[in-house]
């Protein structure tokens, strides 16, 4: 249903570099780009992720409450992915491991070099 969650910045060039080298870890690339906006995705099938200066020229802020979660296929590419974040600026809101009530849910939490929060996780879903 989501084709794509854009994230504001302050710092285009800054923030590409970041998704540049971050996304490329889990074989996401560039799908679209302008001289405003970014937006990369593993395949034209998966939702993507962008990053653009706002439209009406006003500093991007980040939302109180609003956070992009990134699934990815197993907790040892959560670590690798949370860890090239930390890596490359960002700052942890919560460590890569288990997440409490929620069976088989592994996460972690961070803020990229904007303040957006972002979240990657592997939920390991029991079959019926």
């Amino acid at each position: 249903m989501i084709g794509y969650v854009t994230l504001g910045t302050n710092n285009l060039e800054r923030a590409v570099a970041f998704y540049d080298e971050l996304l490329a870890t889990i074989g996401a690339t560039r799908f679209l780009e302008t001289e405003q906006f970014i937006a990369w995705s593993r395949s034209p099938e998966e939702a993507g992720i962008s990053v653009t200066k706002p439209f009406d020229g006003k500093p991007a802020t980040v939302g109180n409450g609003v956070m992009v979660a990134i699934m990815l296929h197993s907790p040892d590419e959560v670590d690798a992915f949370y860890h090239k974040a930390l890596e490359l600026g960002a700052i942890c809101e919560g460590p890569a491991g288990p997440r409490g009530e929620l069976e088989g849910f592994y996460a972690g939490y961070f803020r990229d070099l904007d303040g957006n929060k972002l979240n990657a996780f592997y939920l390991d879903m029991p079959t019926a």
